[in-house]
């Protein structure tokens, strides 16, 4: 250290302050110094039942103190009995329970001393009792006449306090007590006057000392009481305090203590016994009675309870007082107590001693022990004070005080050390420090030094000391920085100096980034039974990382990991996680990050939403016969205010136990004027609502009957019904339970034909409807119905019309004509029925149509009836869906709600030729480079006489490019095919082929091809049907010596995969000559026949094992997934496909056999007319496609291959 002062060349500067180490720090160890009582026992008792009882004195100093003991004044040998055992340097020994150890009660001392001076404990008592028992002894018995007075002594055996003393009888049955009969504080029983009853054989004192484990009992004692010939009424008389004792007796008591006056006394009839404090008053709430007003009892007692109290006992004969001298007095208790240090050599010394009690204690000054002599003593000293100036070394010593009255001494010791050494610091060198920005810090540096030591602190290379206001130096040495920055890092020194030497230590500080954390959502609201995620981002030194740790509070109280026992709560490193939040859930959670080094808290309020509680308290007031208020306390909102209040009721008359809203009060109103109806028994109750949801409804108001009165409305909604023609129905809408308004509700039906002057019909009914019958048909009539009850009748009510029962229309329309519109639209027009033929409402007119016979071939055809409706009065309508070129039939007829009218006379009517429909099939027959020949069908319908067909083609190409279409028109109507020259080779063409009529050109049917390479065989394709149930299928047309791909498909399959393929060549003309020969041969004929049988039988195994079983619909399965190549074969098998989006107002399907079924017609056409479907413009016009009854065609597997086609290739 001295090379280190060279180096740095630091010199001694001025310094903060001097620092009094007399009473700074503890004396180190290492140091000589006087012995101290570090521990002592107090008072002690042997219990019986210990094993042993240990007496502790231990003490510190240096040298190491020897120990010696007095006993009741003097010297106690430790080793004089064997059963004391004793340790190394200590005072300490233990006394083993063996044997009579009475000899060791007494009061022991302890002396410490070494060769400074000696040290003395507090004196320790050491209590040996005895096993308390009561004296054997014989009881006589005691015999008393009635109304006597009677004591039974206890005298209970001395033992360890406290003392417990019950009365009992034999069974263990305490005595009963009171005013007449009690026990003093000493355990005797006093009878004020004894009665026969007290008479028994078996009364038991039971004295139990609890700290000994013992309850002994005492021999039981007879009490007779016989019969008196007189009564003794006699004045009041005390036992406690006895006679002898005179009218006043003197009591102390020691203060905080208990005071027990008591007063007993006997007389008849028995005394009652009150207390009053002569001089002043009792204080209050402090003094109470027990025993049944005998004992007067004031706790912690204090000098103001000081003074005279009197008991008085009095009856109806008299009356006697004692008084009680109260003195409170107290053990001694210091003001003032001698304080010990460390002096430096040259100092004065000055002990103060002082104390107080009642009496007045009395102070004795010792020395290591030892009274002092003031003749040899070479310092002054007197009761209060002992003075010494210029100590030595040698002037060390233990300075006792000892002051005592008759309550108890208490002693004070003063360890004066005399040193002269150099400062020695007791923190380490260079120890390291840490702290973070914001926070103090403190460097430690303990010094021990006699004379006081100069302290100061220097940072780094400075020799400067430190003296910042954010600087602050200690008494014990110890470097406070306060605010700390980074810059506050680096090295201090701390220097200590006396006039004996001088020493320095070093210490390390480093400043740490501190601790932040922020806790997200900030006061979320959340529902209750909602989930809450509560996130703690924090950031902390990179150097704090392994003590770094978070903890979560609630409202202060610290989370447990995973409370609750459903795991509700969950903790998971910086997040807390709450399901089903409940409203116990609300409170401000608070995140703490702590560190090594700081602690930070970043808190957040969770705000729990609920419905409200239900209300509460309901009330009315305010009864009125139509009206009630009712008011009520609002639950608990739960942090969203209440918007309304909903306010239901519920009677008992009509529907008991059906709660109905009634009305609703706004906001935060606790209170409602309730309309109220007559003739009901109401209760209510209250739903508070506000942003999250109703409350629980309030426990029901008290029930409040309203009185009855005279309906206020009639019923509503009179109507007329009637299912036969001569009779009329009224009904109306009943009136409401609510609407009642008292008893024997009946309604009066008022009813006369309209625009008759006759006096009204009138008939009182109990239901809501009656019955008129013998009406005429449909007549119209006003009806008026009033609601009547026991208290009068409702108002003037309302007149209304209805008409008796309806009948079927007897008239037909007239004046039926026809104007055609097109070939398949024409419109109809008629004269309406007159009103009075209806008979009824008129719901409007039906056209019924049928086709006669096809103007086409002449033939007749079974009359198929279509109808549409039109509704409402009107005179005309559009008939859609017909055939062209054809003959029908057309009648009108009016109809209500009762039936149909009969129907006019049938009108005839034809309609003209059409377009045709397209033909049936187009097939390409063969290509070549550059012409390609077309084979057609015959349109599916001509509608109307064929007067040729259109022929049409153009070139297309993969991206579905066309170039300009080419027309030829063929003239002949019997041409069914058509040889197109002057194509281009290797060139794909669409060919397009219509019927035409007259009228016009249907839609085409189409086809596409490949003409053929120069100089190669064309390409084309030829696609046809096959049944089923076919075993085979010729393939015709084929060009000779060309090959040929035959594929076998099934038409509804969804991949259309061929189930069979195969290649074939046909024979060319050069070699039929050659092969005529074989041809011919049976054996050869024999062989293909075997062959194709073979191959048939093959093919029909594979499709049945792919295609068993199941029902599909042909074309939806089509039109799942077309196949390009397939189109064509399916123009020709189903005709209603085309490459137009186009489709005919009425179709059919061809079956699998190639038959053609005509779809059945439909029932109605009422989804054309201007009936419930409304398909009519107001005109007459068609707006929609006409639509019958379609089936969709199902093909059902019968094991064999299904319906398909065989598309070829060249």
């Amino acid at each position: 250290m001295e090379m280190l002062l060279r180096t740095k060349r630091i010199t001694i500067c001025l310094f903060f302050f001097v620092l009094s180490l007399a009473a700074a720090i503890e004396i180190p160890l290492s140091v000589a110094q006087l012995p101290t009582i570090t521990e002592q026992s107090h008072t002690q008792v042997a219990y019986p039942f210990d094993e042993d009882f240990t007496i502790k004195c231990e003490a510190r100093g240096n040298p190491q103190p020897t120990f010696n003991w007095t006993k009741d004044g003097k010297p106690f040998n430790l080793l004089s009995d064997p059963r004391i055992i004793t340790f190394n340097n200590s005072g300490t020994f233990v006394i083993q329970n063996h044997g009579i150890i009475t000899n060791f009660q007494g009061k022991y001392r302890c002396y410490a001393s070494n060769a400074l001076g000696t040290a003395m404990s507090e004196e320790i008592e050491l209590i040996v009792p005895s096993v308390p028992k009561f004296p054997k002894e014989k009881i006589e018995p005691l015999d008393v006449e009635h109304g006597d007075s009677v004591i039974l002594h206890c005298n209970p055996p001395k033992g360890i306090p406290p003392l417990h003393i019950y009365w009992m009888n034999i069974d263990l049955q305490h005595i009963p007590q009171d005013e007449r009969v009690s026990m003093s504080l000493k355990g005797d029983l006093y009878f004020a006057n004894v009665e026969e009853n007290d008479s028994r054989s078996d009364y038991c004192c039971f004295a139990a000392f609890p700290r000994l484990r013992t309850i002994v009992q005492k021999m039981p004692m007879t009490l007779k009481v016989s019969r008196s010939n007189f009564i003794k009424e006699r004045k009041p008389k005390l036992l406690i305090p006895p006679e002898s004792a005179g009218s006043s007796s003197s009591v102390t008591v020691i203060k905080g203590g208990v005071l027990l006056l008591e007063c007993i006394a006997e007389g008849l009839p028995t005394p009652h016994l009150s207390w009053v404090k002569v001089t002043g008053n009792l204080p209050k709430d402090k003094p109470v009675t027990e025993n049944f007003g005998k004992i007067l009892k004031i706790e912690q007692v204090s000098a103001a309870d000081e003074g005279t109290y009197q008991c008085t006992a009095s009856n109806p004969v008299g009356r006697a007082k004692h008084e009680f001298h109260v003195h409170v007095e107290e053990p001694p208790r210091w003001i003032k107590e001698p304080e010990g240090g460390v002096y430096s050599v040259g100092t004065n010394l000055v002990l103060l001693c002082e104390a107080i009690g009642n009496p007045e204690p009395t102070i004795q000054w010792k020395l290591n022990g030892m009274p002092i002599d003031s003749r040899t003593f070479r310092g002054r000293i007197s009761a209060r004070e002992i003075s010494l100036t210029n100590l030595q070394l040698q002037d060390s010593a233990v300075y006792q005080c000892e002051a005592s009255n008759k309550h108890g001494t208490i002693l004070a010791s003063a360890n004066v050390n005399v040193l002269n050494i150099a400062p020695l610091i007791l923190t380490s060198d260079g120890e390291n420090y840490a702290t973070v920005v914001g926070y103090s810090a403190f460097l430690h540096c303990e010094i021990f030094a006699s004379p006081a030591a100069d302290i100061r602190w220097t940072k780094d290379d400075s020799i400067e000391p430190l003296s910042a206001l954010r600087y602050e130096l200690n008494k014990n040495g110890t470097l406070e920085i306060k605010e700390t920055k980074k810059e506050d890092s680096g090295s201090y020194a701390c220097w200590a100096a006396n006039s004996v030497g001088k020493r320095a230590i070093t210490a390390n500080l480093d400043i740490r980034d501190a601790t932040k954390i922020v806790v997200t959502p900030k006061n979320p609201r959340v529902l209750k039974s909602h989930s809450i995620l509560l996130k703690c981002q924090s950031e902390y030194d990179s150097h704090l990382k392994n003590s770094f740790k978070l903890s979560w509070r609630k409202d202060g109280d610290q989370l447990p990991v995973n409370s609750t026992q459903d795991s509700r709560i969950i903790m998971d490193m910086d997040t807390l996680f709450i399901s089903t939040v409940t409203l116990e859930d609300q409170g401000v959670y608070t995140c703490v990050a702590s560190t090594s080094l700081d602690s930070v808290a970043a808190e957040s309020r969770l705000i729990v939403l609920d419905v409200p509680d239900p209300p509460e308290d309901l009330q009315l007031s305010e009864h009125q016969n139509r009206s009630v208020r009712l008011s009520w306390k609002a639950g608990a909102s739960h942090n969203s205010p209440v918007n309304e209040s909903i306010i239901e009721y519920e009677e008992s008359q009509w529907e008991p136990g059906r709660w109905q809203e009634l009305t609703r009060a706004p906001g935060n109103d606790t209170t409602a004027l309730l309309t109220l109806a007559p003739y009901m028994n109401y209760q209510f109750r209250v739903v508070s609502v506000n942003a999250v949801g109703r409350s629980q409804p309030s426990k029901p108001s008290l029930r409040y009957a309203t009185p009855p009165a005279a309906p206020d409305k009639n019923p509503e909604n009179i109507r007329v019904e009637a299912s036969e023609p001569n009779e009329m129905v009224m009904k109306w809408e009943p009136l409401k339970p609510t609407e009642r308004n008292g008893p024997g509700l009946e309604y009066k039906v008022s009813w006369r034909q309209l625009g008759v002057e006759t006096d009204w019909n009138e008939e009182l009914v109990k239901k809501h409807s009656l019955t008129l019958r013998n009406t005429p048909t449909f007549v119209p009539y006003e009806i008026k119905v009033q609601a009547v009850n026991n208290l009068g009748a409702g108002p003037e009510p309302n007149v209304t019309t209805g008409y008796s029962g309806e009948d079927t229309p007897d008239a037909a329309p007239s004046g039926v004509s026809v104007d055609i519109v097109n070939s398949t639209l024409v419109k109809v027009f008629w004269f309406g029925i007159p009103r009075d033929r209806v008979r009824g409402h008129l719901s409007g007119y039906k056209v019924s149509w049928w086709k006669t016979k096809s103007m086409l071939d002449g033939k007749r055809h079974h009359p198929e009836k279509h109808f549409l409706t039109f509704v409402g009065d009107r005179n005309y309508g559009m008939i859609p869906g017909l055939e062209p070129f054809s003959e029908f039939r057309l009648t009108v007829l009016a109809y209500n709600s009762k039936g149909d009218g009969p129907e006019s006379s049938p009108v005839v009517f034809e309609t003209p030729e059409g377009v045709p429909e397209q033909p049936r099939f187009l097939k390409i027959m063969n290509f070549d480079k550059d012409s390609v020949t077309l084979s057609w069908g015959l349109p599916k319908k001509a509608n109307g006489h064929l007067t040729g067909y259109i022929l049409q083609y153009q070139i297309i190409n993969e991206t579905r490019e066309v170039g300009p279409l080419s027309d030829i028109s063929v003239a002949n109507r019997s041409t069914l095919s058509w040889r197109l020259s002057g194509l281009s080779a290797s060139t794909k063409y669409k060919f397009y082929v219509k019927a035409c009529t007259a009228k016009g050109c249907g839609k085409p049917v189409t086809e596409e091809g490949l003409t053929m390479a120069q100089g190669s065989k064309g390409i084309g394709k030829i696609s046809e049907a096959v049944n089923p149930t076919q075993k085979f299928h010729p393939i015709e047309a084929l060009d000779p010596g060309t090959e040929y791909t035959v594929r076998l498909v099934t038409k509804n399959w969804v991949d259309n995969n061929s189930i069979f393929e195969d290649v074939i060549e046909t024979r060319g003309r050069a070699y039929a000559g050659i092969y005529d020969g074989i041809s011919t041969q049976g054996w050869f004929i024999g062989l293909m026949c075997a062959v194709a049988l073979l191959t048939l039988m093959l093919l029909t195994v594979c499709f049945v094992r792919r295609n068993k079983g199941g029902k599909y619909s042909v074309k939806e399965k089509e039109d799942l997934n077309p196949d390009p190549e397939a189109q064509s074969i399916k123009d020709e098998i189903f005709g209603e496909y085309s490459d137009s989006d186009e489709k005919p107002l009425k179709g059919s399907l061809r079956s699998i056999n190639g038959d053609i079924k005509a779809t059945e017609s439909a029932d109605s056409l009422v989804d054309y007319g201007e009936g419930e479907h409304g398909m009519f413009n107001e005109d007459g016009s068609f707006i929609g496609a006409y639509s019958g009854s379609k089936e969709k065609g199902l093909v059902e597997s019968t094991g064999s291959c299904s319906t398909a086609t065989f598309p070829l290739y060249a």
